[in-house]
């Protein structure tokens, strides 16, 4: 095992080596801390170049390994001390580790917690929510600090294209329609880096298929390969739709709603899709409300769903809740029977922010229909002022 762990490592440093990146947003006090740093997210988000980049800030960067590599099928949590034991022989001692997608190894937690223990610095990215979860609460309470990524921002997206001066100065006919061009490819590419290095559906389609087969189907052990995709088709083609699990079940003939709930559970554990509950004071009832599914990015939506025209109003609530998720929110749709608003914000037990969209904010009763929710929305949660979020219209409504 020893040799096959310093060829593991050899060829993996000399593959990141070559690897160009793009600079993350990343809270820089964490770097030196004492806790381990968790850093999860969807597949082929960014995570091990984040990695990389973590590690370039710091003054140890050689203990590096990434677990998602089909020849350490045999490696379990015994095989730990073993990998210690070939970095200081290769590298000689050091304080900092870095490990990618170690949630693949069982019993992972025991190592980090002793490398903790010993004042070791650690930093590790997982791509399932769960397992990760898990874990942590049984064994790290207390030691680490968890980061979520997700792929590209719109500012990211820009400086990717190196069209971040577009963020400088919004004034003018010129800039804004720079701008809002630039929006407009976001809206429909999305951000995962790969695809938008190439733009070959391959691309998302390879990502897809790997979170399906490895980390939906096979982690979890089932067998229904098209339940799983029909209940994900269906899902991404009716984006912010509030949907029940017994609905779900009759859309992909599964006679149990339990079966969807535990299907929607495993994947949303990779991060492909979330669920959004219904804000109810009562936990039960919240429980118990139809949900909203939305998805990860809207270039896999536009790869996954059905395609109609208007689109553009789902993909925008996609985005806008995707945004939500990045900024650390507690995000739920508020509906009073009569009206709805998109998303509430809540701090603890007080909500914050009331958000409508509307990709286009023409039309009376359009006009209406969101004017309602989302004034009724504020006044449900006692808010002075709502965000109603469109694709080009600006103004001020007073009421």
């Amino acid at each position: 095992m020893k040799q096959l762990l310093k060829d593991i490592i050899i060829d993996q440093k000399a593959y990141l080596s070559n690897r160009k990146t793009i600079v993350r947003n990343f809270p820089k006090q964490y770097l030196n801390n004492d806790e381990v740093i968790i850093i999860s997210g969807i597949r082929r988000c960014g995570k091990s170049v984040l990695l990389q980049q973590i590690r370039e800030h710091l003054p140890q960067k050689d203990y590096f390994f990434n677990f998602d590599d089909d020849r350490l099928a045999s490696f379990t949590v015994e095989h730990f001390q073993q990998l210690y034991e070939v970095f200081v022989e290769l590298y000689g001692e050091q304080n900092y580790f870095y490990f990618d997608e170690i949630q693949n190894i069982s019993g992972w937690e025991h190592f980090v917690k002793r490398l903790y223990n010993s004042g070791k610095k650690v930093f590790i990215t997982g791509s399932n929510a769960r397992m990760l979860s898990k874990e942590l609460g049984t064994y790290l309470t207390g030691c680490y600090i968890s980061i979520e990524l997700y792929p590209f921002s719109f500012s990211e997206f820009l400086v990717f294209r190196k069209q971040q001066h577009l963020l400088e100065n919004v004034s003018g006919t010129v800039a804004r329609g720079e701008i809002q061009s630039a929006f407009n490819d976001y809206l429909r590419q999305g951000g995962f880096p790969l695809y938008l290095k190439s733009e070959d559906g391959i691309v998302l389609k390879t990502l897809y298929d790997n979170i399906l087969y490895k980390d939906v189907m096979v982690r979890n052990q089932i067998t229904n390969e098209r339940e799983v995709k029909e209940l994900v088709y269906y899902a991404v083609s009716n984006i912010g739709k509030p949907q029940t699990y017994s609905s779900l079940a009759k859309v992909i003939g599964v006679k149990n709603s339990t079966t969807v709930k535990n299907y929607l559970e495993y994947i949303e554990n990779t991060y492909l899709l979330f669920t959004l509950s219904k804000l109810d004071y009562s936990v039960k009832a919240q429980l118990r409300n139809p949900k909203k599914i939305y998805a990860i990015d809207n270039a896999l939506v536009s790869r996954l769903g059905f395609h109609f025209s208007g689109e553009e109003g789902r993909l925008l609530e996609n985005l806008v809740y995707v945004e939500l998720r990045r900024r650390g929110g507690e995000v739920f749709y508020h509906n009073s029977g009569n009206t709805e608003c998109d998303f509430v914000v809540r701090d603890g037990f007080r909500v914050v922010q009331a958000i409508q969209v509307c990709y286009l904010l023409d039309g009376v009763e359009t006009r209406k229909r969101e004017l309602q929710g989302i004034l009724d929305a504020m006044d449900a949660y006692q808010l002075s002022e709502g965000v109603i979020i469109t694709n080009t219209h600006e103004e001020d409504i007073q009421y």
